[in-house]
């Protein structure tokens, strides 16, 4: 009965978010198709990429299951990008009809009307279409170019004086998967190699699909280097794709991976400090493991400086009042693809880069790979170099 219901929901869920996908591309045809009366080659032509995006969108999730990559990139590619385009069409689309709608009230006030014309729904559907297009191709290449660095201080109270100065060099949201792949993995190992950093620190969505399609992507992330070595804690897209297969193959590539543990590190500068990891508070797909911050911090020396991996920000919440003195995390992507950060605001506090809390502190990472659309606007990818001053 409970796989039935599971089932029967997941239709549910696929049927609603299909009528949502739908309607938001019928709106999108109507504003730069019908309303302005576009006729001809053109007509046809602008149906037929919004269609081919919607079909291509529709298809990708399921495709990027079946098939392994590279062959699965041919659509999910397209439907990626088309997704981005969508998004901001439906801003641009909307914000103007919203400042129609406030010009109408102001002019209804003045006792006057604006004019309804096909000739004023061209003018509104060109602007609207040289903006999307502007938008989208800046987006496009905000994301696809190199991730930059970004180089961070954080002051620490209880930081040893004998590793002021100590460089941890952090990853987070890679999302090896659908677009990005084996070559984007060596880029990075070689990158953040170059840092020489003291500590390398992964904080989740490494993946995006199953060790079966993607486990050969991964490879190269087994040449990370730092003196204290590389750690790792899961995301909810690694729990999406089996946490735990997942976990077995990063472990192969000698990467430790704090799973509600800690470990105490020990520099030759004379300097110790506890490194503590949680999975994912989303966790619990099969495996069994979710956040869990009182065994994470269990066992550890309250007097050790503590650093804490948490995919998700919002562990900062529990975490300040639990004697860490630093957090790091990622997930958010600083909303990746502007407005949508202040859509994020909603549900996540910490967007983007440091916040204090309790005395404790956090350093929310933009992302160094994307999701979704291989796209970014105003919240660029990065590879952090966070360098440790003692106070």
């Amino acid at each position: 009965m409970t796989v039935v219901l599971r089932v029967l929901t997941g239709l549910l869920l696929l049927v609603l978010v299909s009528a949502v996908v739908f309607g938001g591309h019928l709106y999108i045809a109507e504003r730069l198709v019908f309303d302005p009366g576009l006729g001809g080659a053109a007509r046809v032509t602008a149906l037929a990429l919004i269609g081919t995006g919607f079909a291509c969108l529709l298809a990708a999730p399921f495709v990027e299951r079946l098939v392994p990559a590279p062959w699965s990139r041919i659509v999910t590619w397209p439907g990626s990008i088309w997704m981005g385009v969508a998004f901001l069409s439906l801003v641009v689309l909307g914000a103007g009809d919203l400042l129609h709608w406030v010009a109408g009230g102001v002019a209804y006030a003045a006792g006057n009307a604006l004019p309804e014309t096909e000739s004023s729904a061209r003018v509104q559907a060109f602007a609207s279409a040289l903006l999307i297009g502007t938008a989208s191709a800046a987006a496009l290449f905000s994301g696809l170019r190199p991730p930059r660095l970004a180089r961070v201080e954080i002051p620490l109270r209880r930081w040893p004086r004998a590793l002021d100065g100590f460089r941890i060099a952090q990853l987070s949201d890679i999302h090896i998967g659908p677009l990005r792949g084996r070559g984007f993995a060596r880029q990075l190992t070689a990158r953040v190699n170059a840092l020489d950093a003291d500590l390398v620190c992964v904080t989740g969505d490494l993946v995006d699909g199953s060790t079966r399609h993607l486990e050969h992507e991964v490879t190269p992330f087994g040449a990370l280097r730092a003196r204290h070595g590389a750690y790792f804690v899961t995301g909810n897209h690694d729990h999406y794709s089996h946490a735990d297969s997942w976990v077995q193959v990063i472990e192969r590539l000698g990467i430790t991976v704090l799973r509600n543990r800690s470990v105490a590190i020990d520099d030759p500068r004379g300097g110790r400090f506890t490194l503590a990891g949680v999975d994912d508070h989303r966790g619990g797909f099969g495996d069994g493991q979710r956040e869990d911050l009182p065994q994470a911090l269990a066992g550890r020396e309250p007097a050790l400086p503590l650093l804490l991996l948490a995919h998700d920000p919002n562990t900062f919440k529990r975490a300040s009042r639990s004697g860490i003195d630093l957090q790091l995390s990622g997930h958010t992507h600083g909303g990746q693809i502007w407005p949508f950060r202040h859509l994020v605001r909603l549900v996540e506090p910490f967007v983007a880069g440091r916040y204090s809390l309790h005395g404790a502190e956090l350093y929310v990472s933009r992302g160094t790979g994307f999701w979704g659309p291989p796209m970014r606007l105003f919240a660029p990818a990065e590879i952090t170099e966070i360098t440790l001053r003692a106070v």
